[in-house]
């Protein structure tokens, strides 16, 4: 029987990230932890609403902090923020480490607060169960943290962009697209 990793109840173990990585454990998102990602989501919606200017939310980014983006041009920014984000070059990432790095994201949207919709998390987590790995690449991330550009590839995905490999079961030949048309969640102001 396959294990299942719940999360959002309790601290992610060592063993639930290799079970996901390398085993495919099915993964579940406690309920709490949803309606948390819920009423966080509801606080940007009222800051996006609001007519001052708030960082990443109503406005730009960087050097663009301080120019307010109209509502019909948020969507855009954010999915153009995340394609300009996707800058991997060279050798793929193995797979285990890509599901490793959706799973710890997936970790951190469960906390309730990132301010995305409940659907990116369970988005997220219908790939990793689908057994669906974004291409991540191994050079070209950005900024300090070093994590950007591969979480960029890997929120593709999540939009439905991207290239992926599909794994039915560990072991088995992967099959190569992209992730249009697969399990994407829409990107929204701060998805």
């Amino acid at each position: 029987m396959k294990q299942t990793v719940i999360l959002g109840a309790a601290p992610l173990t060592v063993n639930d990230v290799v079970a996901v990585a390398r085993h495919d454990a099915t993964i579940e998102i406690d309920l709490a932890a949803l309606e948390r990602i819920a009423a966080s989501r509801r606080m940007i919606d009222e800051l996006a609403n609001d007519t001052r200017p708030h960082y990443g939310v109503s406005t730009g980014f960087g050097a663009l902090a301080k120019v307010q983006i109209p509502t019909e041009k948020r969507q855009q920014l954010q999915r153009s923020l995340i394609r300009s984000h996707a800058a991997g070059t060279g050798p793929e990432v193995e797979r285990e480490v890509v599901r490793a790095l959706m799973l710890l994201r997936l970790n951190t949207l469960v906390t309730g607060r990132t301010g995305v919709r409940p659907v990116v998390a369970e988005t997220y987590a219908a790939i990793l169960n689908a057994g669906i790995t974004p291409v991540v690449h191994e050079y070209g991330s950005l900024g300090c943290s070093g994590d950007l550009s591969p979480l960029a590839h890997c929120a593709l995905t999540v939009m439905g962009e991207g290239q992926v490999r599909v794994h039915e079961r560990a072991g088995h030949e992967p099959r190569h697209g992209t992730g249009a048309g697969m399990l994407a969640a829409t990107g929204c102001p701060h998805d």
